[in-house]
């Protein structure tokens, strides 16, 4: 009885370990080296991180209530996609301000390190997506995807034919051209991890995603980290997206309420359709 109550507290320090030595080990060049950044930019980039981490070890087993009647179709449902080595805690904060502000939001539990084929957790999302249509008044989702959460859904909106579900996709810290950062899972978990060799530079599957362009009907948009180690600014571009930078980390992205306001801004934009021009008085 023990052994089987404990497995689950010992996945959660698995999970948590795993993330922390990871952490530690890409962030030790700007520790050791240093960095041009203010102080108070170090402050909170070392605050999300704990923040982010604290969150994580909440694992995949969240609470929320079941909004999908109170959706109309020009409110989509938020679709929120954690990364390796994350959980659906990991993106807690993100969905916790979202929800405060009258978005639905959905997330769903990919595996404590989510290592399987990101072509796999492609078609996951894309059967979880097709049940969440058949229970809303909407036809379209958003898509919110942290690091490789955003490869999983790019992979779906151009090779699963997500874009006819798709409104929008935000990739935050997404290693749309692969990341050596990955090296650090090849290491540690080896040949159990496909996706870890995926997220290296140049991987065959990294090839087949970038084959041919964003669908038509999607908006992309990429916000990448300045003070990024683990997905560095030059790995997040992609043709046809519009690209955001800011300055900070890799785990502020989905703490940073400075970060949150732009992912507003994006789901939700000012409404410019109600400013009324004025004529022009006639002339003789």
């Amino acid at each position: 009885m023990s052994e089987v109550a404990d497995q689950p507290k010992s996945r959660k320090a698995l999970a948590l370990r795993s993330s922390w030595l990871v952490r530690w080990a890409l962030e030790a060049p700007q520790r050791w080296l240093g960095r041009r950044s203010t102080i108070a930019q170090d402050v909170a980039g070392g605050a999300d991180g704990l923040s982010y981490l604290r969150h994580l070890v909440r694992g995949n087993r969240l609470r929320r209530r079941d909004a999908f009647g109170e959706m109309t179709p020009e409110s989509p449902p938020v679709l929120i996609i954690h990364g390796f080595l994350g959980t659906r805690g990991s993106m807690y904060m993100l969905e916790r301000r979202l929800v405060q502000d009258g978005f639905v939001c959905v997330s769903f539990n990919l595996g404590t390190l989510n290592v399987r084929d990101i072509r796999r957790s492609a078609f996951l999302i894309h059967r979880k997506i097709e049940r969440i249509m058949a229970q809303t008044p909407s036809q379209k989702i958003d898509i919110i995807g942290h690091s490789m959460g955003g490869l999983i859904g790019l992979y779906y909106v151009k090779k699963l034919g997500g874009h006819a579900r798709v409104r929008k996709l935000i990739m935050m810290g997404t290693p749309v051209r692969g990341t050596w950062a990955a090296l650090a899972g090849v290491a540690t978990l080896g040949l159990w991890s496909t996706s870890s060799w995926q997220l290296l530079p140049r991987s065959r599957f990294l090839d087949e995603l970038a084959q041919g362009p964003i669908p038509p009907g999607v908006e992309v948009h990429t916000i990448a980290a300045a003070r990024d180690w683990v997905v560095p600014l030059s790995t997040t571009r992609i043709a046809g997206a519009t690209s955001t930078t800011v300055p900070l980390g890799h785990s502020s992205l989905v703490v940073s309420e400075e970060v949150y306001r732009r992912v507003v801004h994006t789901l939700r934009p000012p409404d410019h359709d109600q400013i009324v021009e004025q004529e022009a008085p006639e002339t003789d």
